[in-house]
């Protein structure tokens, strides 16, 4: 009876690192078009939430990523472990977001889940090449978003530098409707699956199913939360990703989506998690440095480096002392 307990209190807390993920990272999805003026934050905040659900709907392969790299087997670990990291990752993003720094989601839940599982069950438990692997797409991810960025609005410019700026900006405009709609759908496809995944481990561990294949109504559940999420936006994030690293105009939230686009949806089909914050802000500072270098706001860029440097590490340690306060609860409740 209370594996099952512990299997349900997964699933909820999974969906709600979902759902706070969802509103965490809206900014991602619509801060370039919001900035820019292309669409009003309204109907950017509900096109995204759509957007975002029917994205997770399409694949599960970030999820067995997700649910097959991190720990070495399922059985080797439980469900309060997996609680445990689900916390880490909770309390990161909910800080995060009250501070309004833009911060990993991805990095904050393979960071808790590492810290819970190497101080429960020890070093031998966790895949040391399927972390490996997962680290350094969210390491390579927006180092490639900054050099395509850079190399996209470098094209455009040669592209629109024989038309009127007018008429460039009108153009650009309604072409980042379009641009923020792919941004928001592949955010859905990358982003969703990570819950996916974890939800997954845990009934593998448990015993509820006998192979790591995601369940429909498990992504359901999942595209659901983000989506929902996502309609409560994350304004104070949206003014830090929106402005403060690089004052855009429509030509370079256009540039800035797409190339999000492309790289967060190539990784999807790799079966890569990326970090969204991360290939944004990688995006506008490559699409930035194309303008001028001195334009990018480079300090403020390394405030968010700097957090990014801290979430795993943070987290990781969060997720251990998740686990020892649950560890002591339980014993004390038995």
């Amino acid at each position: 009876m209370l594996d099952t307990y512990l299997i349900i209190t997964v699933v909820v807390l999974a969906l709600c690192f979902d759902f706070i993920n969802g509103f965490h990272d809206t900014a991602n999805a619509i801060a370039t078009c919001v900035s820019t003026r292309a669409i009003r934050p309204g109907v950017a905040i509900i096109g995204s939430a759509v957007l975002n659900f029917i994205g997770a709907m399409i694949s599960t392969g970030v999820a067995k990523t997700i649910g097959g790299d991190i720990v070495t087997s399922a059985t080797m670990i439980n469900e309060l472990v997996i609680i445990s990291g689900l916390c880490g990752a909770i309390i990161w993003n909910l800080l995060t977001w009250y501070i309004g720094m833009p911060s990993s989601s991805s990095h904050a839940l393979i960071g808790g889940m590492v810290g819970a599982v190497l101080f429960s069950v020890g070093l031998a438990a966790l895949n040391g090449l399927g972390i490996l692997k997962i680290i350094l797409s969210l390491i390579i991810s927006p180092v490639a978003a900054i050099a395509i960025g850079y190399i996209t609005m470098t094209i455009l410019f040669r592209i629109c530098r024989r038309f009127k700026p007018a008429k460039v900006n009108t153009t650009a405009n309604h072409l980042q409707v379009v641009s923020a709609a792919l941004m928001a759908f592949s955010h859905g496809s990358n982003d969703a699956q990570k819950s996916m995944g974890i939800i997954t481990l845990a009934l593998l561990s448990g015993g509820v199913i006998d192979t790591l294949e995601v369940p429909t109504i498990v992504k359901f559940l999942c595209a659901a939360a983000m989506a929902l999420g996502t309609s409560f936006g994350g304004w104070k994030i949206i003014r830090t990703v929106g402005g403060k690293i690089f004052k855009m105009k429509p030509i370079h939230g256009f540039a800035a989506d797409l190339n999000s686009a492309i790289v967060i949806f190539s990784a999807t089909l790799l079966h890569l998690p990326v970090s969204t914050t991360h290939v944004v802000s990688g995006s506008i500072m490559g699409v930035g440095a194309a303008q001028r270098v001195k334009a990018v706001h480079w300090s403020v860029a390394r405030q968010m480096v700097a957090a990014w440097v801290m979430t795993i590490p943070c987290t990781a340690i969060m997720g251990a002392i998740a686990y020892a306060a649950l560890s002591w609860i339980m014993s004390l409740a038995g």
